[in-house]
């Protein structure tokens, strides 16, 4: 499979990047938005979903059901996400109907209605939503870990915002936040697939024309603090999520926390999987993550345990801490560099994927990485590194977030006692 990447710079200030491939009888087309989360106020926590949400709800060219209609009738798909530090609007399609991809999304970005009686059914939606998070612990207890590890700041609030936040929420904010946010400067555009370059810039210059300007907007850097948040509730498990600072994508330890994670939690195979389940039995599920944002990250360790074993499982964990920052054999550093290779590889056979790789990249990084050079640089990870960035991450103020039968849980006074004996 051949493939080629091309990069245009509009003179509104708008970048179109796409990936030509060979033989592809499809292609995914996507519109990346720098704002999300953490790029809004206390007062306006959650515009950036309910935006997200509002999108699809008409224009003033298309109906909400038009568009659905629209994409479904060529056999296509259209969706969006809202994340910490960007706003996704993507389709995939059969390559003969890019242009009806593009003209959608670039309709749904500069034409939407926010129409009034819409927005109040939609707040219905997204209440439900927040509504089945608060329902869900092993899904609300990464929101409580991110508000405990960043406190009283944009990047520790949640992306669905809160119930008050979005029964109050009016038009008049979601106009205003988009104004100021969805400008062409802060959109990267994005195509893989089946496609010719020059044609998809030609029609993205017409699908997004109506794209006001705004004044490039700043952001408040992150700040790390750490803690502890506990909610004893009555469930059958106690779900945990343990965590420290980490690194943001830029740092040159990047790639060793990536293989530090997959190492100790990315597997079967994996350290944490090995002792805690299928050795001790402590747990049905334990995984690390290594998440990175563009000045900080956090690393975390998650299980859902019962009541009983909570007690002989945090010592095990911060056992398995230990030890890693002292020795690390070659053979687990061989296959986590497999492991991380083989997820990389394989998630280009996808157009979505590599659609959103490149432009995520851009956003990044101001720049496309060969997939040639990623490889390099997993490969270059030592098992001196992963001790290193373990001994340097695992000396971080603690994290702690716990819901459930949690009273068996050491105190984080307790734990850093460990960690340093």
């Amino acid at each position: 499979m051949t493939q080629s990447i091309n990069l245009t710079r509009l003179p509104s200030g708008l970048t179109v990047v796409t990936e030509h491939m060979d033989h592809m009888e499809t292609v995914s087309f996507g519109a990346y938005v720098a704002a999300g989360t953490r790029h809004e106020t206390a007062e306006e926590n959650g515009v950036s979903h309910f935006l997200e949400h509002m999108a699809f709800k008409g224009t003033t060219n298309r109906s909400a059901f038009r568009i659905a209609e629209e994409i479904e009738n060529v056999g296509g798909h259209i969706n969006a996400y809202t994340a910490r530090e960007h706003t996704a609007f993507y389709v995939k399609l059969l390559k003969e109907n890019l242009d009806l991809g593009i003209d959608i999304i670039g309709d749904i970005l500069t034409h939407s209605l926010l129409d009034p009686t819409e927005l109040e059914r939609e707040r219905g939606v997204i209440l439900q939503e927040i509504g089945q998070a608060n329902d869900t612990p092993d899904d609300i207890v990464f929101d409580h870990f991110q508000n405990t590890a960043f406190p009283s700041q944009p990047m520790g609030r949640p992306i669905l915002g809160t119930e008050e936040l979005i029964r109050t929420m009016h038009r008049e904010k979601l106009l205003q936040y988009m104004a100021k946010h969805y400008t062409p400067h802060n959109i990267v555009i994005s195509a893989a697939g089946y496609l010719n370059h020059d044609a998809v810039v030609k029609k993205v210059q017409t699908a997004f024309s109506d794209l006001k300007t705004s004044p490039p907007l700043t952001t408040s850097p992150a700040c790390y603090r750490g803690g502890e948040f506990r909610q004893v509730k009555d469930l059958d498990q106690a779900h945990i999520l343990l965590g420290f600072p980490s690194i943001d994508y830029n740092h040159a330890d990047y790639y060793s926390a990536l293989l530090l994670s997959t190492l100790l939690g990315g597997g079967m195979s994996s350290r944490l999987f090995q002792e805690i389940r299928e050795k001790r039995g402590l747990v049905y599920s334990v995984y690390a993550f290594n998440t990175s944002f563009k000045d900080s990250g956090v690393f975390g360790i998650y299980a859902g345990t019962g009541e009983q074993e909570c007690a002989e499982l945090f010592p095990a964990v911060l056992e398995e801490l230990r030890k890693i920052r002292i020795h690390v054999s070659k053979e687990e550093l061989v296959r986590a560099h497999a492991q991380l290779k083989s997820s990389l590889l394989m998630s280009l056979e996808s157009t979505s994927n590599r659609c959103e790789r490149i432009a995520r990249q851009l956003q990044i990084f101001g720049r496309i990485i060969p997939t040639e050079e990623i490889v390099q640089r997993i490969d270059s990870v030592t098992t001196e590194d992963i001790c290193r960035v373990a001994t340097s991450l695992f000396s971080g103020d603690l994290t702690l977030s716990a819901i459930g039968p949690i009273h068996k849980i050491p105190s984080l006074n307790i734990m850093t006692e460990i960690l340093a004996a």
